[in-house]
């Protein structure tokens, strides 16, 4: 049976004749909510432990990181080619040229067809952008975005230092240089209702996505968050696993049919997760909300007004 959600996988493999894997790296970026420039501390929720993969250390070139991640998936699969996923903290973050020679020496690395490059939406000057634009005649590129809510009270309450209007700006003028563009959303922000949720569906759906990635607030150790979640229970709510299988399938629902689903879930290290305490893998909890679709008889789109 055809999935009932347009796949990332599904759109990689119509924009390539070849098998790819994003290789994630950790450029040893910070961000501006960090240094100061906005503000210290960074995202109530963020700690980079939580999704930086073992391969991607700080403390190896960009170039040795590649290395180490393509030997890891090429055991498997000889013929593979590769994105470079520059993941970590905001990754246009600094000098024009500074970010140049680093984005080039991921793409001069054997087997690398493209970038993917994570970061947030007030960090991308015209400049990086007309950069972007002319390389993306040349290799693959895509921009991911750190939206996280369309909610400004929301943002302001996790300290994201930047609003949904800056969000929607550098999403329609990245897509208007032609270039394939992502935003990441979390589900289950403090204080956010159901409805809040599902109305996130409702206005990204009018911006010129490429894709959209989601997954459920994750309580982590050593975070803002977790200090407020440990104080202010009651403004949290943890999804039970069928829960948000359901919200999952009630978001995509109203979502705008053309987008691509990169992700529903996400799973923090146990070492480092302190609720929900799911304990399943990413590929059962999206096989479940698979099934969910099929008992439902639903699709993505279906309510997309």
């Amino acid at each position: 049976m055809e999935k009932p959600y347009r796949d990332f996988g599904e759109f990689l493999d119509a924009r390539f004749p070849f098998k790819v894997q994003k290789i994630s790296i950790n450029a040893g970026f910070t961000c501006p909510n960090r240094d100061g420039s906005k503000g210290r501390g960074g995202c109530t929720y963020c700690n980079n432990q939580s999704f930086t993969p073992g391969y991607g250390k700080p403390t190896k070139s960009v170039s040795e990181q590649l290395t180490d991640g393509i030997s890891f998936f090429s055991r498997k699969y000889s013929e593979m080619k590769y994105l470079a996923y520059f993941q970590s903290y905001t990754n246009t973050y600094g000098e024009l040229s500074a970010l140049a020679a680093i984005y080039e020496e991921a793409l001069s690395h054997p087997g690398v067809v493209g970038l993917i490059v994570g970061t947030r939406p007030d960090c991308m000057p015209p400049a990086l952008l007309d950069y972007f634009e002319a390389l993306n005649k040349r290799v693959f590129v895509m921009i991911e975005y750190g939206v996280e809510s369309t909610i400004n009270w929301t943002l302001e309450r996790v300290n994201r230092q930047h609003t949904f209007e800056e969000s929607q700006e550098a999403i329609r003028l990245t897509a208007q240089r032609g270039i394939a563009v992502g935003a990441h959303m979390i589900l289950g922000l403090p204080s956010e209702t159901y409805d809040d949720m599902l109305g996130h569906a409702d206005t990204l759906s009018e911006l010129p996505l490429t894709s959209l990635k989601l997954h459920q607030l994750q309580i982590i150790r050593g975070t803002a968050m977790e200090k407020e979640f440990r104080l202010l229970p009651e403004s949290f709510y943890p999804f039970e696993l069928d829960e948000y299988i359901d919200l999952c399938v009630d978001f995509a629902e109203r979502l705008n049919p053309s987008f691509y689903i990169e992700r529903f879930v996400s799973q923090s290290p146990k070492e480092l997760l302190v609720a929900p305490a799911w304990e399943l893998k990413n590929h059962v909890v999206k096989a479940k909300i698979k099934k969910r679709f099929q008992e439902r008889n639903t699709w993505q789109g279906r309510y997309f007004r």
